[in-house]
């Protein structure tokens, strides 16, 4: 079923798609609606030059009444009514908040001196170089990837800038659990982590639908369920790969890029956390909880270290670069080729034609398969008192028959009267009595010869069906039935939905999966095609369709939503939790990141000065 595009008239309250009027002079032809835009510039810009300023006369004092610097004299003129002034308001608060000597430091705590700190900047650093790389990506474009060396290499780069990127940020958010880096109202950090983190999973996962290969295309046929089931997938569609590189190249990056900042700036502005003391002290009264909150989030008042941040940014920079490159040119990056109805019908047109028989019976699972293609209850999941999938509508319609066999065959029967012959008989004939000869095609053709590249059914009730069958198989040995699926959605023909809900009910693209160990029973969203590194940081997520009662629940899809969100909301929630938050002085990991014991404070766990390290068991 093809789409219309909404007519401009239906959306506005003036319709401007009526023929334009010209006036012609001299040698120059201009429409009425460019002279009404220039006379309305006209009408700003003398408004500009005549309408007085406000507040014009607000003057600074003249300039023997400045300060060197340029700010005028304390008491001099205003400066009461200056310092409200929005803009003055934002400069103090920035200032206090970010002197410079918090921006660009160059020292630091003494206890700041263990490995598990370098990567956070390593996240940092790497997260440049994937931003870096995908823009060289973009200068060739969304496919000069697959087919110039070039390209693949700069595609190479990017792939494993991300790798290093995702394996940093975990090591980065392991470290900083196990420091319990919360403390001493530091929440907030912790916090806009974890959700960078999530907007990070984004991001990478909107990258692999973006490729537009095998991998890509089983990510998003497998994917959509979920999406589908939590009513997600009515407006985010993973196999609409033009929809997921906007997403991955545009929307994500701006809300990862925003996170990250506030984070490093929340670092800068709160300091890294201080050590925990080397041995858990018992059981405080509300004055003691209270000494130790303040020592946590107090300044540092032991022994400090030089620290230069922006020789430590470049020599991490130029070390993970040198990583990315030799890993880029010794170790490539996966690019299986993508399943084409093309290629599925010329190596399995078995298969094909008995997908293509369900289809027109309604027996395949897209013909039937739910919101947000169609009315059907083959795909559709619940999960607690609301059907999210239902609630969210049909948003992209799918009518399997017609989209996948008869619209397509109707482009071709002008070009053979047979098959325009056997397409009046079936479409003029009542639905039971096509439903019966599409049946009874779809049990013969499972005994399907074939002789020399033409299919021979045994024969059935099967009425004009095998005509259609043949000339649809034809259609898509040659491309043509490709084309056509793309074409039946207007403009750029990046929304691949309907021929890859086509090929995902047949057999062969679930065959070629798991020989790539890419199926759910094989933990198929953790791997990649090849040898190549997949993503493991989706473990969670996968882990439930392992774990009994989930995995045997039709369901499954929206328990492994709600579940990894309840894990989530843990991560995010851990600095408020009672016990949970506890787990790094139970489980000392920290005794191997601060192994000084003596940062010039009291370490037996009594009393300090606010602002120590051995303090401080945060409420």
């Amino acid at each position: 079923m093809s789409t219309v595009p909404m007519a401009a008239s239906q959306v506005a309250a003036i319709d401007l798609n009526q023929p334009g009027t010209y006036l012609h002079w001299s040698i120059f032809e201009i429409s009425v609606a460019n002279l009404v835009v220039i006379a309305v510039m006209v009408v700003i810009f003398g408004a500009a030059l005549l309408l007085p300023f406000p507040h014009r006369n607000r003057t600074l004092p003249p300039a023997a009444e400045l300060a060197p610097g340029g700010e005028p004299v304390p008491g001099a003129m205003g400066d009461d009514a200056d310092a409200k002034m929005w803009t003055a308001r934002t400069r103090r608060f920035a200032v206090r908040t970010l002197p410079p000597q918090k921006l660009l430091p160059d020292r630091q705590p003494a206890y700041v001196a263990s490995w598990v700190y370098v990567f956070g900047v390593a996240s940092l650093v790497t997260l440049g170089l994937a931003i870096v790389s995908g823009f060289a990506l973009a200068v060739g474009g969304t496919d000069w990837w697959h087919t110039n060396p070039v390209g693949h290499f700069c595609n190479s780069m990017h792939l494993w800038s991300v790798e290093l990127f995702m394996a940093f940020l975990v090591i980065h958010l392991w470290g900083k659990f196990w420091m319990a880096a919360w403390r001493g109202r530091r929440a907030l950090t912790w916090i806009t982590g974890v959700v960078a983190f999530g907007a990070s999973i984004v991001e990478c996962f909107t990258g692999y639908l973006s490729q537009q290969n095998f991998d890509s295309q089983w990510i998003a046929t497998n994917g959509k369920d979920a999406f589908n089931a939590t009513g997600v997938g009515a407006f985010f569609n993973v196999m609409n790969f033009g929809q997921m590189l906007l997403w991955h190249v545009v929307l994500v990056p701006i809300i990862l890029i925003a996170l990250v900042g506030a984070h490093v700036l929340l670092v800068r502005v709160r300091g890294v956390s201080h050590p925990l003391p080397a041995k858990r002290a018992g059981w405080r009264d509300r004055a003691g909880r209270t000494a130790a909150r303040e020592a946590d989030a107090g300044p540092w008042r032991g022994r400090t270290r030089r620290y230069d941040i922006l020789k430590e940014g470049t020599i991490a920079t130029a070390i993970a670069l040198a990583l990315v490159l030799i890993m880029a040119a010794v170790l490539s990056s996966p690019d299986v080729p993508s399943v084409s109805v093309q290629s599925w019908a010329k190596v399995a047109p078995a298969d094909f034609l008995g997908t293509a028989a369900g289809e027109l019976n309604g027996t395949a699972l897209a013909a039937s398969y739910g919101p947000p293609y169609n009315h059907g209850t083959a795909a559709v999941q619940q999960v607690g008192p609301v059907n999210w999938q239902t609630l969210a509508g049909v948003t992209q319609p799918v009518n399997a028959a017609q989209d996948f066999v008869i619209t397509p065959l109707k482009k071709l029967a002008p070009f053979s009267p047979a098959l325009a012959a056997a397409l009046t008989t079936y479409t003029s004939a009542p639905a039971a009595q096509q439903q019966q000869w599409a049946t009874a095609y779809g049990n013969a053709v499972t005994k399907v010869t074939f002789t020399g590249g033409t299919p021979v059914v045994p024969a059935a009730n099967d009425g004009p069906v095998p005509v259609m069958m043949t000339n649809e198989l034809t259609m898509a040995r040659s491309g043509a039935l490709d084309a056509d699926l793309l074409a039946q959605r207007q403009f750029y023909g990046t929304d691949f939905t309907k021929p890859l809900l086509f090929i995902a009910d047949g057999q062969y693209y679930a065959n070629q999966a798991a020989s790539m160990h890419l199926t759910g029973d094989q933990w198929g969203v953790m791997n990649e095609t090849g040898s190549y590194p997949g993503q493991p940081w989706l473990w969670l997520y996968q882990l439930w369709y392992h774990v009994a009662p989930f995995s045997n629940s039709p369901d499954v899809d929206v328990w492994a939503v709600y579940l990894t969100g309840i894990a989530t909301l843990l991560l995010l929630a851990v600095p408020f939790i009672p016990g949970l938050r506890d787990i790094p002085r139970y489980i000392p990991v920290h005794r191997l990141i601060w192994r000084d014991k003596d940062y010039g404070q009291a370490t037996t766990g009594e009393q300090a000065p606010v602002g120590s390290a051995t303090t401080g068991r945060s409420a």
